[in-house]
């Protein structure tokens, strides 16, 4: 393991080819501990893959990812141990209750029983599902899925944080609920790694935000730098399809 106490984790020099196509082009990141990314892109940009590279579905075609300082590909079992992900489907066991869900979760993590009965109640409070704890979760809504399978995903308090579209699906008293609990798990010392298309949201709680392009990063920074990037002191939505569109304009007139 190294030791990169500002660092929780990083992706170097990271290609990812399927057959004639890069879907992922020499990607450097890094995300810092107590911070909160926010990854955007167009539909087709890389996004999924960078995430699934970054949660150890994928391997890369060329580089190195570490998490917490452990190589993603020769240290897989740490690596992962550090992390939980939420993807933009959520998916439950249709024939548990969300506390078996739970309960399960905090098995695949191997926790410490009481320290997993204590976190248990902590989050089923935290995301209020306390009325449906105890039924079937084939039964539940999409929000009721999203909320259960983000309660699984804090269970061991994750060192990285990795959500896809966190706020589908759920009613603006869940979106705003979702944000405190974000921003409080970063204040930890924690770290969010977060894509969405929803701007405002990013626009009110990223620390940083990197945008990618035809698997490419064309713009990584606060949104004061971006909006430097993009010559233009607007609001999140505009800076990102100023600098989506030069980027494209600027491949159509250089490009093979």
């Amino acid at each position: 393991m190294t030791s990169q106490a500002n660092t929780r984790a990083s992706i170097q020099q990271v290609s990812k080819q399927y057959g004639q196509h890069w879907a992922v082009r020499e990607l450097n990141l890094v995300l810092k501990p107590g911070e909160l990314f926010a990854f955007l892109g167009p539909n087709g940009a890389g996004k999924t893959t960078t995430i699934k590279l970054l949660c150890g579905l994928l391997r890369p075609t060329v580089g190195t990812i570490e998490v917490d300082g452990y190589n993603l590909a020769t240290q897989g079992l740490q690596a992962r141990a550090a992390m939980s992900y939420v993807p933009d489907l959520p998916f439950c066991y249709e024939h548990l209750t969300a506390r078996e869900f739970l309960e399960l979760a905090a098995d695949l993590h191997g926790m410490d029983k009481q320290l997993a009965a204590q976190r248990m109640d902590e989050v089923i409070r935290l995301f209020e599902l306390e009325k449906f704890i105890d039924q079937l979760t084939e039964r539940f809504s999409h929000g009721m899925r999203q909320r259960t399978v983000f309660a699984a995903a804090m269970l061991p308090e994750p060192k990285l944080l990795i959500t896809d579209e966190p706020t589908v699906g759920l009613d603006p008293r869940s979106v705003r609920q979702l944000k405190d609990i974000l921003r409080n798990h970063t204040s930890k010392g924690n770290t969010v790694f977060l894509s969405s298309h929803s701007l405002d949201v990013v626009e009110q709680l990223a620390d940083r935000i990197g945008i990618i392009l035809g698997g490419k990063l064309i713009g990584c920074g606060t949104l004061e730098e971006l909006r430097s990037q993009a010559s233009h002191n607007g609001p999140l939505e505009d800076v990102f399809l100023k600098l989506t569109q030069t980027e494209e304009q600027r491949a159509g007139v250089d490009g093979p």
